[in-house]
């Protein structure tokens, strides 16, 4: 079965923002494997190893509208089955105007019960993000436009096990300071794995094809020159996962907050992809393994799968 087939979503809201089923339908797609003769697969499941490490997705989700709370909502329910430890924002964290009522609507609000069980953001930069946006400590940026940090996974951390090693990269403002720190950054890092997260994508499917073309040319040599293993960029609101180019694996969540129906147009690099509703990503690392699923607001499972991280010289 290639493309995408055809199915129905239905849902209601409770009062309040609770996500419940509902006996109204809506005709949407629902994602298949794309390309030549591929075949809807089962989820794959994340399977939760002990010593793993463990963390959410989210991008372009900052409207303060009942569909990120909906969204929000379903991260935290999807946290009990899967205990993430802390969440990647891929940008417009706050759209369009950022006061402290903009901050508390359009962040604290929705994600009250993940930040008050201890869960940390880190904040990528976004064309919609304002004001020094990077100065709001609750996104954990050190106040930089762009940063990095490490987590470790394995049973013996933090004394062992595998470094995992996190670049934010502001896209809205990609000038040769921070290209160098970025490369600078990469090239002395000695972690197992290399994330890099940021707001502007590399490759799209979607409508904004044409100007990723210039990140592309920015930053691929980069990332493949400098050993990355994902790249991780919202701006389409959207999912979509591509086939590894030059041995980078790139994904595209940016669908926290509003979805456009309809924008993916699946290439030939495209593996898998999603827009019919709202999603989130879960991510688990464990050894040389990275497992991954794309989420919708209704708690279905739309893309899974897993990859493995560059071998270093």
């Amino acid at each position: 079965m290639t493309g995408f087939a055809r199915t129905v979503l239905v849902f209601a809201w409770l009062v309040g923002g609770g996500l419940v089923s509902a006996a109204c339908e809506r005709a949407a797609e629902a994602p298949s494997a794309v390309g030549a003769g591929a075949q809807a697969a089962e989820p794959i499941p994340l399977p939760e190893k002990a010593g793993s490490l463990r963390f959410a997705v989210i991008g372009d989700s900052g409207r303060g509208t009942t569909e990120q709370y909906q969204l929000a909502q379903q991260m935290v329910i999807q946290r009990e089955r899967f205990s993430f430890d802390f969440v990647l924002m891929l940008g417009d964290n706050i759209y369009d105007s950022w006061t402290p009522e903009d901050y508390a609507a359009k962040f604290e609000r929705p994600y009250k019960a993940l930040l008050d069980d201890g869960v940390t953001f880190y904040a990528a930069r976004g064309n919609h993000d304002g004001r020094e946006q990077w100065l709001y400590p609750g996104f954990n940026t050190g106040g930089n436009r762009y940063f990095t940090f490490t987590r470790t996974e394995g049973l013996l951390k933090p004394l062992g096990g595998n470094s995992v090693q996190f670049f934010a990269i502001d896209t809205v403002d990609l000038d040769s300071m921070q290209l160098q720190w970025l490369r600078e950054q990469l090239e002395k890092s000695n972690a197992e794995w290399k994330i890099t997260f940021f707001h502007h994508p590399v490759y799209t499917s979607g409508r904004y094809g044409l100007s990723s073309i210039l990140r592309r040319r920015t930053l691929e040599s980069i990332f493949v020159e400098g050993g990355v293993d994902v790249a991780l960029s919202g701006h389409e609101h959207l999912y979509e996962r591509f086939l590894p180019q030059q041995g980078v694996h790139y994904f595209t969540s940016g669908a926290a907050g509003a979805v456009r129906v309809g924008d993916l147009k699946p290439t030939n690099r495209t593996a898998a992809g999603f827009d019919a509703d709202l999603t989130f990503m879960l991510v688990e690392i464990s050894g040389d393994t990275m497992y991954f699923q794309s989420v919708s607001r209704l708690g279905v499972i739309v893309d899974s799968g897993s990859l493995e991280r560059r071998q270093r010289k």
